[in-house]
């Protein structure tokens, strides 16, 4: 029996992706470590599972109690096991994706001072402890393939916005240029978007109009 433990002993642990848009940006949210190993290096939040707590469980502690956000959209989304994750310990990890609009982090999250946070566009990750760089390239991909072949978009743009900032989304998401006029005809024909008769005041230059998702309408690939 005692041999059975020790070929089985090992941790379990979360980690988590936070994106949000941010003026037409999609953003991941890093902590900054402050101990050994990788002390200085940005990681993704995460925390060990105890015995008596459901995954499901300890990633919402994590948003909610470690972080200081309201709670938002959560998906599991990868298992890595790779023997050397960890230089201390045997870890296995289970990676979630947490959505959040740019409005409801402003207005609901609430500060942490033991701990540093930052967001960074997902095209400027900075240096990574452990192997969260590859970790954190996964849930990109998974979150592109999810924006372009579902309406999950509908989450982080839950109130008006304009086509020049959904077009900024897609573009970083296809790593493309899209003809402007093209963008805005496909979604009004498809009836993708809703124009809900407003403008954004406020803002230099010529006010553009604000739509919004319909969501009536079933998910389809744009793209």
């Amino acid at each position: 029996m005692s041999s059975i433990k020790k070929d089985y002993n090992q941790l379990l642990e979360t980690l988590i992706g936070i994106f949000t848009v941010d003026k037409g940006k999609i953003k991941i949210l890093l902590m900054h470590k402050k101990t050994e190993p990788y002390k200085g290096y940005w990681v993704l939040p995460g925390s060990l599972l105890s015995n008596n707590e459901t995954l499901e469980d300890n990633i919402t502690d994590v948003v909610c109690d470690t972080l200081g956000l309201p709670t938002m959209y959560i998906e599991q989304c990868y298992t890595f096991s790779n023997l050397n994750r960890d230089p201390d310990n045997r870890v296995v990890a289970t990676a979630f994706i947490g959505l959040i609009d740019n409005i409801t982090l402003v207005l609901k999250k609430q500060e942490r001072d033991e701990i540093e946070l930052a967001w960074f566009e997902i095209n400027s990750i900075p240096k990574t402890g452990y192997d969260h760089d590859k970790i954190i390239n996964k849930l990109v991909e998974y979150l592109k393939k999810r924006i372009i072949n579902s309406n999950i978009l509908k989450i982080l743009f839950p109130s008006d916005f304009t086509l020049p900032e959904l077009q900024k989304v897609y573009e970083q998401v296809l790593n493309t240029e899209i003809d402007r006029r093209n963008f805005r005809k496909k979604l009004v024909n498809l009836g993708y978007v809703i124009d809900t008769g407003d403008v954004n005041e406020g803002y230099m230059g010529r006010p553009a109009k604000l739509y919004r998702f319909n969501d009536e309408l079933e998910e389809r690939n744009l793209f």
